[in-house]
């Protein structure tokens, strides 16, 4: 994956990983830690506009209702939110930060780097979950880690062995089609 396109070969990435013996320490950490009020980034815009609002809620209600979780039930809600920040039990994970420096530009780096990374893994025959939640615990994520403050943190990604038999795995994110997001000119 670190052969992964960067304009200017900036490669904007950089890495933290978890495993072993020092995720149970992490999640340790992270257990006493309170946690941050503002997430590092804004992980969606504050005001979704068609049809992406649309997009993202029912991806979530299709995910609850695989879990069987009710729209009402909102402690069920943040308990199953909640397992991101223990990586669903994964055995490894990593961090992603970036420089606060850099743009939009080496922001599309980074999803190059994290896509070659999860197909990668995947012929390894490893399974992999991007989270960008993680920005909503990026002060302890830093401070565990010891990253410098210049970096932000973008994501975590989980890595193991996903199983096949837990509902929220059978979730299929539905896709536009072709026409919907190709305009083929001329």
């Amino acid at each position: 994956s670190a052969r992964a396109p960067s304009g200017g070969n900036l490669q904007p990435w950089r890495i933290y990983v978890i495993n072993g013996s020092t995720m149970p320490r992490f999640l340790e950490f992270l257990h006493n830690r309170t946690p941050q009020t503002e997430p590092a980034y804004a992980i969606y815009p504050p005001s979704l506009k068609e049809p992406y609002r649309t997009s993202r809620f029912k991806l979530a209600e299709d995910m609850y209702a695989l879990l069987k979780i009710p729209r009402d039930d909102k402690p069920a809600r943040l308990a199953h939110l909640t397992r991101n920040f223990r990586f669903f039990d994964a055995p490894a994970a990593f961090f992603c930060f970036i420089d606060r420096i850099m743009g939009p530009p080496q922001w599309s780096d980074l999803g190059m780097f994290l896509q070659s990374f999860m197909l990668l893994a995947q012929e390894a025959g490893l399974d992999t979950c991007p989270q960008e939640a993680w920005a909503n615990r990026a002060d302890c994520v830093r401070e565990f880690v010891d990253a410098p403050e210049e970096l932000m943190l973008f994501c975590g990604m989980a890595i193991g062995h996903a199983n096949p038999g837990a509902p929220v795995n059978q979730l299929v994110a539905e896709r536009e089609p072709l026409d919907h997001w190709a305009t083929f000119v001329g």
